[in-house]
């Protein structure tokens, strides 16, 4: 239990009606998960509204309610706190409720459309791996230490967040590796958040579904680094021409890194092949399992992250030649058949593009390349057609297919991204909406030596059609399809 004063601290308050001094057992925000002596949090979400649960709420349990306008008829027994936002409300009840576990540890922030559970999957491993207890936020999996939990958001709410920084604290974890979405920036989930470093990867087309305007995404995504403290460091991708307006405004120790400019850490590509990357960072050599350029700035970034965190040169060095690739990004194999298949979370045009140029890059032309896309339903649309444009462009061979449909409807989905490939590259593209069978066409096409791409849900283990989500990992079922098929040649 704890007093209610104690946990309201810090959050811009209006007006109160009731007594703070109540014992609080619990927070939420969903009426659903209301108990007895529960704080219940009404925000205004995009799907429905909390404030038309606050009687709900209070009829299982919640003796206090924070909200930004309130009900009609006031209860005697029930504490209310008006605020402004709530969404901002609910992130300092959160992390007061579980003692600001933020403060106690290195909490690095990495954001940007392309890298980030890249960047925070390795930093947490190279950490993990010198000897230091870590904690790791991300799109793939939460860890806390050794003890791994699923995700289910990029960035979780405040309280989810809160509450496994504060297991990590208990446990005696030192450093936490956390990925900030724009969303999850926009609704306030990090407003509370004390960041020891934050980190920006690059900025390209995405979620305008949600923030309207690339203008306005990018703001988003530049206000974590204006609320960084001086104490901290902003490392930036200067190479991306968005990466200075990350730090007009941050009191942060700005510091850069670069593969084309000058910067604080810069690296140079000597050797791009299927089997790793041989770079010369900060004047050293060193060969890594990574693949791509791409993955020559997410190497870099995570090099920056360590020695902004004191770690040697050489031990941090030596530890990035042993990382693997993360699950879903860059995941390839070769098949009995002799067919190297590859997997990749892919689901952006600049992210598309990094892909597709570094297989091109890498492959002798004298193979086919045949590409596996789809695009999400209940998302930016805009992006469809570029996405086509690109994959048809870069490919020999092209499928496109469903993604997560979501509530849409696939053919739909399929149809605007047509529209994007050019009269010369039609010939090279098919249409399949049933993906395992996309795959499985892609499989028959390819022969000795081929390269199968499937991008766009990498890691992703589920495909969500009309609101329910089926079993579906593309490594599976593609890994699955190609051994138990004779070779052609």
């Amino acid at each position: 239990m704890q007093k209610l004063k104690d946990i309201l601290y810090k959050v811009p308050i209006i007006d109160v009606i009731g007594a703070t001094s109540i014992d609080i057992k619990e927070i939420a925000f969903d009426s659903r998960k209301v108990g007895s002596n529960t704080l219940f949090v009404a925000q205004k979400g995009l799907l429905t509204d909390g404030h038309l649960f606050i009687d709900k709420a209070i009829a299982i349990g919640a003796t206090a309610v924070i909200c930004e306008k309130l009900p009609e008829s006031l209860q005697n027994d029930v504490t209310y706190v008006l605020v402004s936002d709530s969404d901002i409300a609910l992130a300092y009840v959160a992390a007061n409720y579980y003692d600001n576990p933020s403060k106690k540890l290195h909490l690095i922030g990495i954001t940007g459309t392309n890298g980030k559970t890249t960047l925070a999957s390795l930093s947490y491993k190279l950490f993990q791996k010198a000897g230091i207890p870590s904690g790791l936020l991300s799109t793939v999996q939460i860890q806390v230490g050794d003890n791994t939990y699923p995700a289910t958001h990029t960035t979780p709410d405040a309280l989810t967040i809160n509450s496994y920084l504060a297991e990590m604290v208990t446990a005696g974890i030192s450093h936490c590796f956390m990925e900030v979405s724009s969303h999850g920036i926009d609704q306030k989930r990090t407003e509370s958040l004390h960041f020891s470093g934050g980190v920006f990867t690059n900025l390209t087309h995405d979620h305008l579904d949600y923030h309207n305007t690339f203008s306005e995404y990018r703001d988003v995504k530049k206000s974590f680094f204006d609320k960084l403290p001086k104490t901290a460091f902003a490392l930036i991708n200067i190479d991306d021409k968005n990466g200075k307006i990350m730090l007009q405004n941050t009191k942060a120790q700005k510091k850069t890194y670069a593969l084309k400019t000058l910067a604080d850490y810069k690296a140079r590509i000597i050797e791009n092949r299927f089997e790793g990357l041989l770079l010369q960072i900060d004047g050293t050599e060193v060969w890594t399992k990574l693949i791509g350029s791409f993955n020559a700035y997410n190497i870099l970034a995570i090099y920056g992250i360590a020695r902004e965190l004191n770690l040697n040169k050489i031990e941090v060095l030596t530890i990035i030649s042993e990382l693997e690739s993360v699950s879903g990004r860059f995941q390839y194999f070769i098949s009995k058949s002799g067919v190297t298949a590859i997997v990749d979370y892919a689901h952006t045009p600049d992210a598309l593009k990094n892909v597709l140029e570094t297989i091109n890059a890498i492959r002798t032309h004298n193979e086919t390349l045949i590409t596996v896309i789809g695009c999400g339903g209940d998302r930016d649309k805009a992006k469809r057609p570029k996405m086509a444009h690109i994959a048809s462009q870069l490919s020999d061979q092209t499928i496109f297919t469903s993604d997560n449909p979501r509530s849409e409807d696939p053919q739909i989905i399929i149809d605007e991204m047509e529209a994007g490939v050019s009269a010369e590259n039609y010939n090279k593209t098919l249409s399949i909406i049933d993906r395992k069978q996309a795959i499985k066409t892609a499989s028959k096409l390819a022969k000795k030596q081929d390269i199968i791409l499937i991008a766009g849900k990498g890691h992703e283990t589920y495909q969500e059609i009309k609101g329910k989500r089926f079993d579906f990992d593309d490594y599976k079922i593609v890994q699955e399809i190609l051994n138990n098929q004779e070779i052609r040649e």
